[in-house]
């Protein structure tokens, strides 16, 4: 189990149906694991203070906390201490894999896992007084917000994203156009952010290039970009699948097609493999940070990250 949610019982958590105390729940698990891990340094804390610079005015220093550590920390005003975040969730058809009856925590797919690491993320924020966005895309955008910092625009996210966590429709198959649409919330993204991304990145028809391009336009502005790439990696990137006939379905476009996983696995393989790859260079290259988020490790691989950028931007 993730260190982190090892402070969470997860039956207690299932008892609730409410997003916003599970989230709070995963977000005060986590912040307990730092406090007793390597990383006691961290806090949610750090936004009300940074260090003092020798030769400024020692006017706003926080005395008290100097009698405590010993060390000269200068009090941040509001303005100083708000970052402004962009959560930007895949919610293609293909991020429901793999398809489980009753999704949850302990068993999720690829969007139970992703809903509720954003939930964690926009708590985290919340805490910090930070004002955050949330859009929503598929092969079109459904929903664009502005950043905000109040608890109505909280509650109003998250009642957006339980809606994500109901069983869709066989029948509704929603494909990926994750090149035109992070082009668009690019250009609705008017004010230096932090852009937190969570999606497979399986684009269903454009070309590499097309779609590495639009994560360099997220940059444009001077955002910082994490790029959470969500997956089952057990099945999707080591193809763990027993050696007997299959039926695989297309989840975006429905096509079927029956095979024994041995006669494909190596092929496979190969390609998934080279378009990772490709993926974490073009990342590279463009200074966004890409996180492989498993979904059957925990939420700590996406909260630790975000808490790490976030120190980086102060």
């Amino acid at each position: 189990m993730d260190m982190a949610e090892s402070y969470i019982d997860q039956t207690k958590l299932q008892q609730f149906s409410s997003l916003e105390l599970i989230a709070r729940q995963v977000v005060e698990g986590f912040i307990t694991g730092l406090h007793k891990s390597p990383f006691h340094g961290f806090s949610v804390e750090f936004a009300e203070h940074r260090l003092y610079n020798s030769g400024e005015s020692t006017r706003h220093i926080d005395w008290k906390l100097f009698g405590r550590t010993e060390k000269m920390f200068v009090k941040r005003f509001e303005e100083e201490t708000n970052l402004r975040c962009q959560i930007v969730l895949d919610v293609s058809s293909s991020m429901y894999f793999p398809f489980i009856e009753k999704p949850s925590l302990d068993n999720p797919n690829k969007m139970v896992f992703s809903v509720y690491a954003a939930a964690a993320v926009m708590n985290l924020l919340k805490r910090q007084r930070d004002a955050f966005g949330l859009s929503l895309f598929s092969d079109q955008i459904s929903l664009h917000t502005r950043a905000k910092s109040s608890s109505v625009h909280l509650r109003y996210l998250y009642s957006e994203l339980e809606k994500l966590l109901q069983r869709p429709d066989p029948a509704d198959r929603k494909t990926t156009s994750a090149t035109e649409t992070l082009h668009l919330i690019a250009d609705q993204i008017h004010k230096r952010a932090l852009v937190v991304i969570f999606s497979d990145m399986m684009d269903s028809g454009a070309e590499e290039d097309a779609l590495f391009s639009a994560l360099q336009h997220l940059k444009h502005n001077k955002h910082e970009v994490i790029l959470f790439h969500v997956a089952d990696h057990a099945r999707e990137f080591k193809f763990e699948f027993e050696n007997r006939p299959y039926r695989f379905i297309d989840m975006e476009s429905g096509k079927e097609v029956k095979i024994q996983p041995a006669e494909v696995r190596q092929q496979y393989l190969e390609r998934i493999r080279k378009f990772n790859d490709a993926l974490k260079l073009r990342c590279a290259q463009y200074r966004i940070d890409f996180v492989e988020a498993d979904i059957h490790l925990g939420f700590r691989q996406v909260l630790l990250p975000y808490l790490m950028k976030r120190q980086k931007m102060h």
